[in-house]
């Protein structure tokens, strides 16, 4: 009898061992399989930016819907442009691919519904962050007008210009509002730019990707951008336009809605897959 059950006992340990065994080239797999999934991306393909405009946590309605700010003002607005530029991807190796510098200018406007930013030929790799400028940078404006190339006449026709000596509007953000001293509807008009080397309002802002963004030949990755226009009067700075309705040219405001619409972005998710599957 202690004979059989030492059997048993040996053929148990043996089945232990096959099965350890089993576990552990499972494992090896597993990760063998990651590691070919990780080196899967090649090629470039294209990274598009779609910038979704809200109010708080609204969706932005041009002229229809009205908006309250934390100063019980209510607003309706008419008009959201912005220019957003200088594209920067960092992938999860800490690397930076620059996009081209000349192709990287791009207005948004929630008016004309061209909310949409497609960045060509992006290296394959596996994206953790985007950084990006609100409005053009000096380096670029100092070109001169010739220097511009075709960004200077989309510029003049969605409403983003002053003058070629006054300069490019960053921000082009137009309504009618409302508060408990001003009870007729107000136009208000907040045009924000850099006014030549002595007012640089341009901006960078570096975003954090939840979920990686994947590019490769196959992999063409769409991530959604949030834009929060109440940050633009009521973020880290408060601006009334009780107080001020018309804000362009100064010292003292302009920077103050620099500073507050480069953080009204945000991203909301990202989206991995080919053309057909997004």
């Amino acid at each position: 009898m202690a004979s059989a059950f030492k059997i048993i006992y040996q053929q148990m340990k043996f089945m232990y061992k096959i099965l350890a065994i089993t576990l552990v080239l499972t494992l090896v797999v597993s990760c063998s399989s990651d590691d070919d999934t990780a080196t899967e991306l090649t090629g470039e393909n294209s990274v598009t930016l779609e910038f979704d405009n809200s109010f708080g946590s609204d969706d932005l309605l041009l002229a229809t819907s009205s908006y309250t700010n934390s100063q019980n003002e209510t607003l309706i607005i008419t008009r959201l442009n912005y220019i957003v530029s200088n594209f920067r991807l960092t992938n999860d190796q800490g690397e930076t691919f620059t996009y081209e510098k000349d192709d990287s200018y791009f207005v948004t406007s929630e008016e004309t519904g061209d909310t949409e930013v497609v960045l060509e030929n992006i290296p394959a790799g596996t994206y953790v962050s985007i950084t990006f400028g609100v409005g053009v940078d000096q380096e670029k404006y100092l070109q001169g007008a010739e220097g511009q190339g075709d960004f200077l006449t989309v510029a003049e026709e969605t409403n983003m210009m002053w003058s070629w000596q006054a300069g490019y509007k960053f921000l082009n953000y137009e309504g009618s509002f409302t508060s408990e001293t001003v009870t007729e509807a107000t136009d208000f008009k907040v045009h924000m730019g850099s006014h030549g080397s002595s007012l640089d309002n341009y901006k960078e802002v570096t975003l954090s990707l939840d979920t990686d963004a994947l590019v490769s030949d196959e992999m063409s990755p769409i991530i959604h951008l949030v834009a929060d226009a109440n940050a633009i009067l009521d973020g880290e700075n408060k601006l009334s336009l009780t107080e001020q309705s018309v804000i362009m040219v100064s010292e003292e405001k302009s920077p103050q809605v620099a500073t507050n619409t480069a953080s009204m972005f945000s991203v909301d998710h990202v989206h991995n897959g080919t053309g057909d599957s997004h």
